[in-house]
């Protein structure tokens, strides 16, 4: 993907052999405004190819967290190799995107695929899609520890004993193997420590880690709601979807050519650039404008349509915001100037602040900075300062970007913990489909010979046109025939819970919450609120067993007991 990528650049964009997009400022400013153009044109074709193959009733691409958590694992290989192309074409093409939502989609594609034919179950299933995960991300940071624990935190959204010997492994080898066949340049490199650190880091530099952790998790909710600003935008206007990543890339270009290259592409080049000795120059305005730039390509290219994250945008994007934040607080706070970190220190806190409060995963960025670095006591720093972006994005927002889209959808997911196992526990399965149901008009003398006291307590009820009615219990009926007198009450005068039933999509949990909103031991039911023909009767006893079984079962499933 890498290769073809950068071959792609070359061509648009006339790049010498092996230059990176972000980082060359000799790209012609013809090139600049249309290239992006250019790859969202590219991108629509695709799409309106596509869209003929797949034909009119394709599903939506579903991606490795969504898979682990409503699909056990079960992944689309054909689905994964499309969004794989999108992104080189995305990404080949300047937009503002990074190429990691691709990595691991293929890769866990691929993994998912490899479980499925060997007839895996389904909590092995997931954990080898968070292998394919684990492999894609350490491969392209060099980074098994990050890798890992983005399998951990992201894909499969737990870490248990049982699952991390599998995706560590993965991890490893998927960083050796990218190392042995493909030369690769660290994410950011330092000449030496003094470049990071004056002096002995002590507890007091938590307090602007603390600070600069607080400041990237409101940026990475701007930039979140930008995101959904944009699409918004695109949607209301009625372009037709395969002709918004042409506008977007448009736009991406007259930033591009208004500020710099370094808003094009994922930002590897510009991110290096930011590092290094060149960018000694930059000022705090030019800094502020180009994370502004940067923030809002971002939010363009992905709201217009084009296919990719924003991983490595936000790494970028929080050490610009790092290096801000050390030319601006000193000047707010005096006492800031005493701290030993440097301009280039607080890059990488942000670096990592921003990115968790974007995508998530605590430890994932810490341990990223950890193997940048090389050094413990920033790596303590950068661990602060994501545990207050964190907290503060999910107390505030509630969501990280993946799925915060997946809100948008209608889809209730806040990680990759697995739930489906809940919504395929449905009314539809567990009910009792043997129930005989009596007409509404049937006389009470009638019912109560053909259901004595000791008979099955509850009888469901329908009226003339069989639809329900409610359900009568059996010695509330004797009890009110023999409170009656000469008068003989009517079934219409014992009839409960008449409005209230259940279908069968429903799953256990929903099943649970109505049973206790009616305060009932069964309900009825139907096959939809309109025609409310019965179908079978529901307890509550056996949805609360099978709920707590199947609870159970995940939980010794997760801490690797045999299930």
């Amino acid at each position: 993907m890498n290769l073809a990528t950068q071959a792609l650049r070359e061509a648009i964009y006339r790049l010498p052999p092996g230059a990176r997009l972000s980082a060359t400022d000799a790209v012609p400013p013809l090139a600049l405004l249309l290239g992006p153009c250019l790859g969202g044109l590219l991108l629509g074709l695709l799409m309106l190819a596509a869209g003929r193959l797949r034909g009119p009733n394709r599903r939506p691409i579903i991606d490795p967290i969504e898979a682990n958590a409503l699909h056990g694992g079960r992944m689309s290989l054909r689905d994964s190799l499309y969004l794989a192309l999108q992104n080189v074409v995305s990404n080949g093409g300047g937009a503002s995107i990074g190429l990691e939502a691709g990595y691991t989609q293929i890769c866990a594609g691929l993994a998912s695929r490899l479980g499925i034919a060997f007839e895996m179950r389904r909590g092995d299933l997931r954990t080898l899609v968070g292998c394919g995960a684990a492999a894609a991300i350490a491969a392209a940071f060099g980074a098994p520890l990050t890798g890992a624990f983005y399998a951990f935190e992201l894909i499969i959204g737990t870490y248990s004993i049982a699952t991390l010997t599998p995706v560590v492994v993965a991890a490893l080898c998927g960083s050796l193997v990218a190392r042995a066949l493909v030369e690769t340049q660290p994410l950011v490199a330092f000449d030496n420590m003094q470049a990071v650190t004056t002096s002995t880091v002590t507890s007091l530099e938590t307090l602007p880690s603390l600070a600069l952790g607080l400041v990237c998790a409101g940026l990475g909710i701007l930039i979140m709601r930008g995101v959904t600003l944009v699409e918004q935008v695109v949607q209301a206007s009625g372009l037709p979807r395969a002709a918004g990543p042409a506008l977007g890339g448009l736009c991406v270009g007259v930033l591009a050519l208004a500020a710099t290259p370094q808003v094009l592409s994922g930002g590897h080049g510009a991110l290096h650039l930011q590092f290094s000795h060149d960018a000694q120059g930059y000022g705090i305005g030019a800094l502020a404008g180009l994370f502004a730039a940067k923030a809002a390509a971002s939010a363009i290219s992905i709201g217009s349509g084009f296919r990719g994250g924003l991983f490595f945008a936000s790494l970028f994007l929080g050490a610009l915001a790092g290096k801000v934040f050390a030319g601006i607080a000193p000047e707010v706070v005096p006492g800031m100037a005493a701290f030993g970190l440097t301009p280039l220190a607080y890059a990488v806190i942000g670096m990592s602040a921003l990115a968790v409060a974007v995508i998530g995963g605590p430890l994932t960025m810490t341990f990223l900075a950890l193997e940048v670095t090389g050094s413990f006591p920033i790596t303590g720093l950068v661990l602060v300062a994501v545990i207050a972006s964190s907290l503060t994005v999910r107390k505030t927002f509630g969501y990280s970007f993946a799925t915060w889209r997946f809100h948008l959808r209608g889809e209730s997911i806040r990680s990759a913990h697995d739930v489906g196992w809940i919504r395929t526990l449905t009314v539809g399965r567990l009910m009792r489909r043997d129930v005989r149901a009596i007409p509404l008009d049937t006389p009470m003398a009638t019912f109560l010979r053909a259901h004595p006291l000791g008979s099955p307590s509850r009888v469901i009820v329908v009226d003339a046109q069989e639809r329900y009615a409610g359900i009568v219990m059996v010695p509330e009926a004797h009890a009110a025939a023999r409170e009656a007198g000469d008068g003989e009450p009517g079934l219409a005068d014992v009839l409960r819970h008449p409005k209230d039933f259940l279908t069968p999509e429903m799953n256990a949990k929903e099943a649970s919450a109505t049973f206790d909103r009616t305060e009932s031991e069964a309900l009825a039911v139907v096959d939809g609120p309109e025609s409310r023909a019965v179908i079978g009767l529901l307890t509550e006893s056996h949805t609360l067993k099978r709920y707590s079984e199947e609870l159970d079962r995940q939980r010794r499933a997760m801490a690797g007991e045999s299930v």
